[in-house]
Order: structure tokens, then sequence, then C-alpha cells
């Protein structure tokens, strides 16, 4: 595909999220309290008033700036009932590309004002219903601050062409560009690394999953790797990007499977995922729990479990342990790798 097509189309990536973001900031100063209201509960997740601020952003964003010659379909939550392209009316088929778009990740944080949450989108042509994770050509992800901050990062990329990252003044809008650079550490002591545990259900199989890892790597004993829950798929991808962490995992697909959570599965999806481009253009490594390519639809209900290494000295230290626990006949059941099932049945049956 043209490479000045790729880099117009981050630049609109990029629009977009300012958009949202500003938007959020805004609606804050005028109605904080009203944020975590809840107004729906879908089949992926939870929507709260915030989300649907977000969503109202991004459909009047591409009514008014997206280029009428670049016909798109648009994936998110809140439109499973019908397809949504832009211009309006475009047949699905007729549509070059299809984007999907997470447009807050880490609400629940944001709407406490705990801790930054993230707006993510991806484009890729368009394939029906086979466009994959792996067909993404680009993408964007904007910090949408919290209350105190006064400056937010926007990383975005091209595939192949490296990331670029910028921080924005808040009050100014002014723009300074900045180089992201995961840790280079070989190993994980005294540095932060951990798998996904966010709520209840399932945390106790989980931690135990990761206490086997650690002790299978040498690490269980004397505090030595230290545990930051980020709840946003893009904020944990950040954390690696930027070096602050050096090992992240999301395995709640499998976990909740064995556990029966079924439809009450609060997990990853593709739209949460979908910037693990700009991991991999950093140099982080975003693979399946076996290694190899991350595999989803674009849709907002396929689970997704996967696992990111800042360096690839890390990841040649952990798989073989993760592979090692995962045919375990202890861990078998709960946890085994997807490299070997259809991307359409993540969850074990």
């Amino acid at each position: 595909m043209n490479e000045a097509k790729l880099r117009r189309a981050r630049r609109l990536l990029c629009a977009l999220q300012d958009h949202i973001r500003d938007t959020l900031v805004a609606a804050r100063r005028r109605q904080a309290g009203k944020f975590a209201r809840v107004v729906a509960v879908t089949s992926a997740d939870t929507i709260y008033h915030v989300d649907r601020l977000g969503e109202e952003a991004i459909l009047g964003w591409f009514g008014r700036h997206w280029p009428r010659g670049w016909p798109v379909e648009i994936v998110m939550e809140g439109l499973e009932d019908g397809a949504v392209t832009f211009p309006a009316g475009t047949p699905v088929a007729r549509t070059e590309w299809k984007c999907i778009l997470d447009p807050i990740d880490g609400t629940r944080g944001l709407m406490h004002d705990k801790r930054s949450a993230w707006s993510l989108a991806a484009l890729a042509p368009q394939r029906g219903a086979r466009t994959d994770l792996r067909d993404i050509v680009v993408a964007a992800m904007t910090e949408l601050p919290t209350s105190k901050q006064g400056r937010a990062d926007q990383l975005s990329a091209v595939r192949g062409c490296g990331v670029i990252a910028h921080t924005v003044d808040l009050s100014t809008g002014a723009r300074r560009r900045w180089r992201p650079r995961p840790s280079q550490a070989k190993g994980f002591e005294h540095g932060f690394a951990s798998i996904a545990r966010f709520f209840p259900e399932g945390k106790a199989l989980l931690g135990a999953f990761e206490e086997a890892l650690w002790r299978e790597l040498g690490l269980l004993g004397g505090q030595l790797v230290f545990d930051d829950q980020y709840l946003s798929t893009g904020g944990q991808l950040y954390e690696l990007i930027v070096g602050h962490d050096r090992m992240l995992g999301d395995l709640r697909p499998p976990a909740h499977a064995k556990l029966g959570l079924g439809g009450a599965s609060l997990c990853c999806h593709p739209y949460d995922i979908c910037v693990e481009l700009i991991a991999r253009e950093a140099g982080c490594l975003i693979e399946v729990p076996a290694g190899g390519p991350l595999r989803a639809p674009l849709d907002t209900t396929s689970p997704v479990a996967w696992m990111g290494y800042a360096n690839p000295v890390l990841a040649r230290a952990v798989r073989p342990a993760l592979r090692r626990l995962m045919r375990s006949e202890e861990h078998t059941s709960e946890l085994q790798s997807q490299s070997t099932i259809s991307y359409a049945v993540f969850c074990l049956k």
C-alpha cells in the first residue's frame, strides 16, 4: 500500500484521538460526577457514561473528517447491532478499510480519576470477516489523562516504519517529540513484570500460575519481581514500550473458560490489543502464550490471550518455562497454548 497514504492514515487516527481526549477533558469539567454511571451492559463489557461520550465523539469526527474517497467500516463496542460505515450508508463490501477502536481503554481507572486511560485505534485493509489483527498496518494510542495532569502522551506507527511519539501540553496544545525505549534488561530482578488478574474472578488461579512461573524461573523468594496491575491493555502495552515493565501477560481467556465463567468473562478483546503493532515497532515482542503472532478477527467479542516482552532476551528466558507449565499435568486443563487451535475458538472447552 502507498506509504504516503499510510502516513496520512496515521495522522488521521492521531487527530481523531486528539478530539476524543479534548472532548473528555472538557466533559470532566462539566459532568465528572456522571462518568461512572452505567448506561448499558453488552456481551463484551459494561458501558459507562464516560464510554458513551467517547463513542459519540468518534462517530461525529468520522462524519466530519474522514476522507470520502477512503470508505471505512467502524468496529467498536456499542455498534454490534449493525455495520457502521463512512461515508454513511456505504455497503461493507465496498469499504477499503476496517477501523477497530476502543474509545476508552481503562474506563474504570479514568472515571474514578485514579489513572490515565488510553484511546486505541487501528486500521487494516478490508478483508471482510477474515480481517485479522495480523492485517493491521496503522495504529495509534493516545493517553486520556487524569484531572491533575498537564501533559498526555500519544504514540502511533505505520507497519515497518517505527514509532512516532509526542507529549502534548494540555493547556497550550504544544507537542514535543520523544523516543520510547523498552527495557534492555537481561533479567527480571528488581523490575516490574506480571500476569493480569484485575478482577476477583480467576485471581487465585492466575496468581497460582504466575507463582509457579516465577518458581520455574528461579525468581521466587526475596521479593525480586514487582507487580503493577494497570487495568488497561493499552496502558500495559505503554508500560512495555517506555521501559517501565519487562514482561506482561494476559491469560484470562483460558483461565475464565476453565472456571466456567462463559459470558460473564471480562477479558481482553481484539479492540483492547489492536495497537500491539506499536509495541512491536518499538522493539517489544507481543505474541500468543506459546509464542508466535497474535491471531484474532477484528470484532468486539473474541477473547484474546497474550504475552508481551520488552526484548527478545527476556522472551527467550520465559518461553520454555511457560510452555513447560502449560504442558504440565497440573496446568494443562487451565492454561494451554492457543497456537494449535483456531483463533475463532480461544477459550478452552
